[in-house]
């Protein structure tokens, strides 16, 4: 298995081989009906999917279809595909060297894929997320390209990992294409100090708030983060926790 990932250094510490452990890791993928990231050409191309049925006799996992037709071809052409989900809040990923094929499920179109001779099942803490304050929410100040004007905007948090944040834009202003990468951000922490660093957008999702008002959640990856803006995230995020488990100490 190949990982291009690059805050996967240590990868083969979280590879999982036992075909059993890997069928029961899909089947529940299945169950719980999580959606499934496809990268066909890397964040170029990416279609979201979900697994329709696990056959551990054929070898096969059975995929849903892109409503894109034309991704679909594709993804049947590609070598090699990737995939990512989380499970539990474990992010899952394994990649098919043998590439997609077309099949048929429950009398409709389908996409098949092998099931993988290992996966990455990574439980990391830095990947576990914690909400920001609402009331007094951080901010990143993303600098706008030339064509948008230029300026630098504020925007606030809804939560915070060592592998990235998830920004608020209500005002639809950002560009939330995948893989775009936002240079020179600044993230000021609380009690902490500011961080410095280049965000790529993973995720985008569009939501209506109880007050009928639209705002865009948009889910960004660090990218080459520095060990001291590192060391300075994790900080703040344990700063999070201690204020968390007092408020709970306190409702106890």
């Amino acid at each position: 298995m190949t990982i291009k990932d690059p805050s996967l250094e240590n990868w083969h510490d979280y590879e999982v081989t036992s075909r059993r452990e890997i069928v029961a890791l899909l089947r529940g993928i299945k169950d719980k009906n999580q959606l499934v990231r496809m990268l066909i050409s890397g964040e170029s191309d990416v279609c979201v999917t979900s697994i329709l049925e696990v056959d551990p006799d054929g070898g096969v996992i059975v995929l849903d279809r892109s409503i894109d037709r034309d991704q679909n071809r594709r993804a049947v052409a590609a070598k090699r595909v990737s995939f990512e989900t989380t499970l539990d809040k474990i992010r899952i990923l394994w990649s098919a060297d043998g590439g997609v094929s077309d099949t048929k499920f429950e009398n409709g179109d389908a996409l098949a894929v092998a099931i993988p001779d290992s996966l990455i099942r990574l439980q990391r803490r830095e990947y576990y997320r914690m909400p920001t304050p609402v009331s007094n929410p951080v901010r990143v100040l993303i600098p706008l390209p030339e064509e948008m004007g230029g300026e630098t905007l504020a925007f606030p948090l809804a939560d915070i990992s060592c592998g990235g944040i998830a920004i608020l834009d209500n005002k639809l202003i950002l560009d939330n294409t995948i893989g775009l990468n936002f240079e020179n951000c600044r993230i000021d922490l609380p009690e902490v100090g500011p961080v410095t660093v280049t965000l790529q957008v993973r995720n985008s999702l569009d939501m209506t708030m109880l007050n009928s008002k639209s705002n865009r959640r948009i889910g960004c990856e660090f990218i080459n983060i520095s060990r001291g803006n590192l060391a300075a995230v994790q900080k703040y995020i344990t700063k999070l926790e201690r204020e968390r488990n007092a408020r709970l100490a306190g409702l106890s």
